[in-house]
C-alpha cells in the first residue's frame, strides 16, 4: 500500500453499498431485519460503517449470490445453530430451480423447432402434431389443446390432439365440425333447453364423434396414443394439473354457454358413455 494513503476508518452507507457490491436500499433493509446491525450515526445524523461491519455486509453479498436466504442467513451467522438443515433447503431449492431453468429450456427450443404457439404446450402435444404443415391448426384448436392440458395434463391433450390431426387432414370431417359448431353456438340464442333441436344436434355431434374415431383408428393413430404413454408417462410423474381432478378443474374453467347448449353437450356425453359401458 503506498505509504501516503491511508483508508478510512470509516464510510458512509453510499460508499459501502458501492464498495459490497449492493444498494444503499439493500443495506437499510439488513438493517431492518436485523440481518446487520445499525452502527452509530455520527454528528450530521449519517450512519457510518467500519471494518467489521464491512465485513460482515460482504459475506451477506457471497451468501446471496450462492441462492441463501435472508432467514438463513441469520442462521448462518448465528454460531449456536447448526445449519446443515438449512443448507439442505437450499439445496432443494436450487435443484428445483435447475429443473425449471431446464423445462424453460426445453420450451424456448421447442418454440424455435415449431415456430408458432404450439411450442409453448408440452413436448408430447408438439411433438405429436409437429408434423403437420404450417397453418394446418387454427388458434381455436391450440385453444381446446391449452385448456385440455390443462385439465387432462400433458397426455390427455397429446391424445385428444387425434382429432385436431384427423380434421387438419380429412376436410369432409373439418366441414361437419364447423358446421356442428355453429349449430351449437347457434343454441346460445334463447333456444329452450327442451327444444326438440337440442336432442338433435346431440345424436348429430354423437354421429360425428363416431366418425371422427373412425378416421383416427384408420390412420392408426390409435396405436400412436398407446406409444404415447410407453414414451412420457414415467417422464411427467409429478408434472399433473394442480387440481385435485379433473372434474374439480373443469368447475374452474368459465364459460358463457346456454342451458340449451348444456344440455346439448350432456346428452352427447351420455350417448358416448352408453357405448362405453357397452364395450365394458
Amino acid at each position: 500500500m503506498h505509504p501516503s494513503f491511508t483508508p478510512p476508518r470509516q464510510v458512509k452507507i453510499g460508499d459501502a453499498a458501492a464498495f459490497a457490491g449492493t444498494t444503499s436500499r439493500a443495506i437499510r433493509h439488513y438493517h431492518e431485519i436485523g440481518l446487520l446491525p445499525e452502527p452509530e450515526r455520527g454528528g450530521d445524523g449519517r450512519r457510518r460503517y467500519g471494518y467489521d461491519d464491512m465485513i460482515r455486509l460482504l459475506w451477506i453479498r457471497k451468501m446471496a449470490d450462492a441462492g441463501i436466504s435472508l432467514d438463513d442467513m441469520r442462521a448462518a451467522f448465528d454460531e449456536a445453530r447448526d445449519i446443515e438443515e438449512d443448507l439442505g433447503r437450499l439445496e432443494e431449492a436450487l435443484a428445483a430451480k435447475e429443473a425449471d431453468v431446464k423445462r424453460q429450456r426445453a420450451v424456448v427450443q421447442r418454440l424455435r423447432a415449431v415456430g408458432s404457439p404450439l411450442g409453448l404446450l408440452s413436448e408430447p402435444v408438439t411433438d405429436r402434431l409437429g408434423h403437420l404443415p404450417p397453418g394446418a391448426l387454427r388458434p381455436s384448436d391450440l385453444d381446446t389443446l391449452l385448456v385440455t392440458e390443462r385439465v387432462f395434463g400433458p397426455l390427455g391433450a397429446a391424445v385428444q390432439a387425434s382429432v385436431f390431426i384427423v380434421l387438419a387432414t380429412h376436410t369432409d370431417l373439418r366441414a361437419e365440425d364447423d358446421r356442428l359448431d355453429a349449430a351449437e353456438a347457434a343454441l346460445d340464442d334463447g333456444v329452450d333447453p327442451h327444444d326438440p333441436r337440442v336432442e338433435e344436434l346431440a345424436a348429430q355431434r354423437y354421429a360425428h364423434h363416431k366418425a371422427l374415431e373412425k378416421a383416427i383408428e384408420a390412420a392408426g393413430l390409435d396405436t400412436d396414443e398407446e406409444k404415447l404413454f410407453e414414451t412420457y408417462d414415467a417422464d411427467l410423474k409429478g408434472e399433473e394439473p394442480a387440481q385435485k381432478s379433473a372434474c374439480e378443474a373443469v368447475t374452474k374453467m368459465p364459460h358463457d354457454f346456454s342451458p340449451a347448449r348444456i344440455r346439448c353437450m350432456e346428452l352427447a356425453a351420455e350417448l358416448l358413455g352408453q357405448d362405453h359401458s357397452a364395450d365394458s
